[in-house]
């Protein structure tokens, strides 16, 4: 349903939802409204609003009786009341999927991003409750962890959930390091022993349990192997284990806040900051330290160099707010931490305070750019370092830097270093998704034959998939593999999930837009390209995105709209020859009959033989768009 955007129509909710039995309307008014001459009539019009709300079909859920409030909530479903429910009823009774649904539906603070000024009274509940709810958070979040089967698909996500909220417990830690050793993640291992370590210790806390148990883990390991060597990309000589993996570490640090005035909360920065972490978390192409870990270390005020020594992060992310007439500005950067250099640096504007208005406005955009300005830094110093040097993180980004030169040769080149991080580290499921891409990419360009390269690119995605199928990259790999093979829904299925499980995953939203934009919703398919195009403005496939935007609006017959983006498109410096062929006919088909011979030109230089069949038989057009197709291309010589 709608609510109101009213803060003390929510918390006056919220409080009547978790309320056992019925509130004297005295107490909700000092509750709610210390400052207003008339508390009543503020609490009359809320629950004014509140029946508008809740009362459906003559039934009355907001029941006053004498001076008592109370909400009839029989047959609703609500998120708080059950987590209410499992802590009263224990969670010995319930099975594991039971307990992910509610975990699942009951993540986040209470009233996250809900505070009321100058009403100590609701401040000093909502702290209460918060932490309430927070234990029962912790329970469920600590019997999944113990249930679910170390190096199972759920098993690090329980894991990490478990440590997340609770850093200084030995049971989750002893699991957390359990589940990375069996990934052969063994940098991360030692990575959070040192920084668990140091947090016991500021805690007073003895960490010799956790220590002797990691002591017992490592030695019960497995002892390493000698991989295979491929014949073009040699891989080290020593003996290495078989998914000795890592991923570039990321820290982001609480965001200070500049002049904070009255209507900004002093609080603002460091629930931004929560966010970014949560959103950067769902990307998985990156590990980011937990909040506790995080604003822990912030209260000593380091430099980026001794943060990135006391959370043995490569990355720290830091920033500050400043509130001016217009709303807030937003200064981020990224620093390596190694050396303190500035890697990327920029600033955001919002036209609110309110934090859910700047995650809103801003939020897509900080996460995206963190990603993508961190990854584009790893591709660009693992090209650097000799091919035999590389482990599988090196090896995966070493692909990304060949894959996106968009030629049949940097595409096979690209395949032979996923390979090797696949080799390298069989549990690395982003490796796999940038095979089944190079697969992909030999299907759609017709490099190799397709039938058989749409099956190599299935089974890439599949295994993907079955290592990590909480990564969005696998289920975009999985959908772009579907499409090859003609299953346009579930296609579509799969990349809605790649942007469910991260709505920050600008690929997802592209690969979504390039589907839409051949035989599904036109519309859809605009939005989609927009939103991934905001979220990555400097994306290696920016062409592609640009591009999908063209054909949706030739679609819906805005031709010289589809001309504007399809020419947009074929500047982009990687843009490969079916791009060209999108702005060749976008132009054609907007009359524009000479500036699309000039692009048939530049076909004909790309690939001599190219002509409209290999245009339509490349992409998945009704038949009226076809014939569309057909005839702009007898008009400017392509046939």
């Amino acid at each position: 349903m709608k609510l109101p955007a009213s803060r003390k129509f929510r918390a006056l909710l919220a409080y009547l939802t978790v309320a056992r039995g019925a509130v004297a309307r005295e107490k909700l008014c000092d509750l709610l409204w210390e400052g207003p001459s008339d508390p009543r009539g503020e609490l009359r019009w809320c629950l004014s609003r509140l029946r508008s709300v809740l009362d459906t079909h003559g039934r009355s859920r907001v029941i006053a009786v004498d001076d008592q409030i109370s909400l009839d909530l029989d047959g609703c479903d609500v998120d708080a009341l059950l987590l209410l429910e499992t802590a009263r009823g224990g969670v010995d009774g319930l099975g594991l999927q039971e307990l992910l649904t509610i975990a699942s539906r009951c993540d986040g603070d209470f009233l996250e991003g809900i505070g009321i000024r100058n009403c100590a009274a609701f401040e000093h509940w909502l702290g209460g409750r918060r932490s309430e709810f927070r234990s029962y958070q912790l329970d469920i979040a600590a019997e999944i962890g113990r249930r679910t089967p170390v190096g199972s698909v759920d098993g690090l996500p329980a894991a990490r959930r478990w440590i997340d909220l609770a850093g200084l417990d030995t049971g989750a830690n002893i699991r957390f390091l359990s589940e990375l050793l069996h990934r052969r993640m063994v940098d991360e291992c030692n990575r959070h022993l040192d920084m668990a370590a140091r947090l016991f210790a500021d805690e007073g806390l003895d960490f010799a349990p956790v220590r002797d148990a990691w002591e017992q883990l490592r030695h019960a390991a497995a002892q390493p192997t000698q991989v295979a060597v491929s014949e073009r990309v040699r891989e080290p000589a020593q003996s290495i284990h078989p998914a000795a993996s890592r991923r570039a570490s990321v820290a982001i640090m609480p965001f200070r806040e500049l002049g904070a005035g009255p209507e900004m909360r002093r609080d603002l920065g460091s629930a931004v900051a929560h966010d970014i972490i949560s959103r950067l978390a769902r990307l998985r192409s990156l590990f980011v330290i937990a909040r506790g870990s995080v604003f822990a270390v912030a209260e000593e005020r380091l430099g980026s160099q001794d943060i990135g020594r006391r959370l043995g992060v490569d990355y720290v992310a830091t920033g500050f707010m400043e509130q001016h007439d217009r709303g807030v500005c937003v200064t981020v950067e990224v620093a390596e931490a190694a050396t303190a250099r500035i890697i990327w640096t920029a600033q955001f504007e919002a036209r609110s305070a309110e934090r859910l208005a700047i995650l809103d406005e801003i939020g897509d955009g900080i996460v995206s750019s963190i990603a993508a300005e961190i990854e584009n830094e790893e591709r660009n110093r693992a090209i650097l370092k000799p091919p035999d040097s590389l482990d599988a993180w090196e090896a995966y980004h070493r692909g990304l830097w060949h894959m996106y030169r968009f030629t049949p040769d940097e595409n096979a080149r690209a395949a032979e270093f996923f390979h090797l991080s696949t080799r390298l580290d069989p549990t690395f499921s982003r490796a796999h998704a940038g095979l089944s891409f190079t697969h992909w990419q030999r299907a759609f360009q017709r490099w190799s034959d397709r039938d058989a390269e749409t099956r190599n690119a299935l089974k890439a995605a599949g295994q993907s998939l079955l290592i990590d199928d909480q990564n969005p990259a696998a289920h975009w790999s999985m959908g772009r593999a579907l499409w090859l093979s003609g299953d346009h829904d579930e296609a579509v299925r799969e990349l809605e999930q790649s942007v469910h499980l991260s709505p920050n995953f600008a690929l997802g939203h592209y690969a979504l837009s390039f589907v839409h934009s051949q035989s599904g919703d036109p519309a859809a398919a605009i939005a989609s390209s927009d939103h991934s195009r905001l979220l990555s403005p400097c994306d290696p496939l920016l062409f592609g995105m640009l591009g999908t935007r063209a054909l949706a609006l030739v679609s819906l017959g805005a031709f010289e709209e589809a001309a504007q983006w399809g020419v947009k498109a074929a500047a982009r410096p990687n843009a490969h020859v079916h791009i060209v062929a999108i702005a060749a006919l976008c132009l054609a088909l907007a009359g524009r009959i000479a500036e699309a011979r000039n692009y048939v030109t530049r076909i004909r230089r790309q690939n001599p033989g190219y002509r409209i069949d290999n245009f339509l038989d490349t992409f998945r057009f009704a038949p009226d768009i076809t014939a569309r197709y057909r005839n702009a291309a007898a008009l400017i010589g392509l046939t």
